[in-house]
């Protein structure tokens, strides 16, 4: 029996690191301060530097990022905030917990982002904010979609969770907007062993107001300007997003030169292959995502085969139980990808054997 490939192997990720990573941790524990210490600056001036933006906030997570930055905007009540109908949940999650309004806008079949085409038509008077999310590691097309902002005189807020490091037009995510928010689960492209979030932005106002917002709304203990959160990064995993992220582009390549490979190689007529959109550093494929007509039965085939996949993800927004008020509405394109998505394996530290055996396998599949 061939052996397992695995969807992705997080230690063995991780274990590159592990010199480094115990010296941070070992640092941490004899520093004596656990709390927003000098590791969480020390990773937010480097993150900010590598993202291109003046500021960036270390917070407990990615939905917190996003949730924050709604929040520092004064969006809530009464509000709206276009949001892609294909996304993970926590985009629009985010929208929902400060009690504004998310409005859903159906995404180009092609890249799975934001169409572009589609956003004007669902802005009205309440309209404060687009939330574009670089879903799967690609970059979303964003010079039509800063006009439309700048003509409606809309904050842009990026989620960058799936795409560390993605460039558009010789900028990276996180420095194509107003503001934007990252997340460390450990799964991602820079992955902290734990939760951990982060947001980046060259607006001074917001990040001095965001710096307050995830600590209980102080800037000094015991005075609080605002109504805050408990959501810091954590002091232990800074150090460990310092050392990997200096190895962040070269694992961004190394997935690249496993996409082309796919990209090359799977020949199998039956596989939607995925689309890059403004050339190779616009995506860094988080997932490689492939749609399948008859998907259960294509995973059943792999899963014979000894090659995890998942599916990223199996239910749109809309259809949730948690918006239940929405679950009649019709998004065609959103439930398309929904029904026919599947990821296959993906990871700076996959093996050239287990991408050729993933092609050979993907490539015998038939429907029937």
């Amino acid at each position: 029996m061939a052996k397992l490939i695995p969807f992705l192997d997080l230690k063995k990720i991780n274990l590159r690191h592990e010199e480094a990573i115990l010296d941070g941790v070992h640092k941490v524990l004899h520093s004596g301060w656990y709390i927003l210490g000098n590791n969480v600056t020390v990773f937010e001036s480097k993150f900010a530097e590598y993202c291109g933006t003046q500021y960036c906030v270390g917070v407990a997570n990615g939905l917190d990022a996003l949730e924050l930055i709604i929040h520092a905007y004064n969006i809530g009540p009464g509000d709206e905030v276009i949001v892609p109908s294909n996304t993970y949940i926590a985009s629009i999650l985010s929208i929902s917990a400060t009690g504004a309004t998310p409005i859903l806008v159906e995404p180009d079949l092609l890249t799975y982002n934001l169409d572009p085409s589609k956003i004007e038509e669902h802005i009205t008077s309440k309209t404060k904010a687009i939330l574009v999310v670089h879903l799967y590691g690609q970059s979303c097309d964003m010079n039509p979609i800063r006009e439309i902002a700048n003509r409606y005189e809309l904050k842009i807020i990026e989620d960058c969770a799936q795409a560390h490091g993605a460039m558009y037009n010789d900028q990276r995510v996180g420095n194509l907007g107003d503001a934007a928010a990252f997340s460390f689960y450990p799964g991602k492209n820079l992955g902290a062993l734990g939760d951990g979030g982060a947001i980046t932005t060259n607006d001074g106002t917001l990040f001095n107001k965001l710096n307050a917002l995830r600590n209980y709304g102080s800037h000094k203990k015991y005075e609080n300007l605002y109504k805050g959160y408990n959501s810091r990064l954590d002091e232990i995993q800074a150090p460990i997003l310092s050392e990997k992220l200096k190895w962040l582009d070269q694992d961004n390549e190394r997935r690249r030169e496993i996409s082309l490979y796919y990209l090359n190689n799977i020949t199998n007529s039956s596989i939607a292959l995925p689309t890059v959109q403004s050339g190779p550093e616009s995506h860094v494929w988080h997932l490689f995502v492939i749609r399948v007509n008859h998907r259960n039965h294509f995973i059943e085939y792999m899963n014979r085969n000894n090659v995890q996949t998942m599916i990223h993800y199996p239910i749109p927004p809309h259809k949730q139980e948690a918006y239940k008020e929405w679950n009649d509405l019709v998004f065609p394109i959103s439930e398309r990808i929904h029904a026919e998505v599947v990821s296959l394996p993906i990871s700076p530290v996959m093996e050239m054997e287990d991408i050729k055996r993933v092609v050979e396998v993907v490539n015998e599949y038939r429907t029937n």
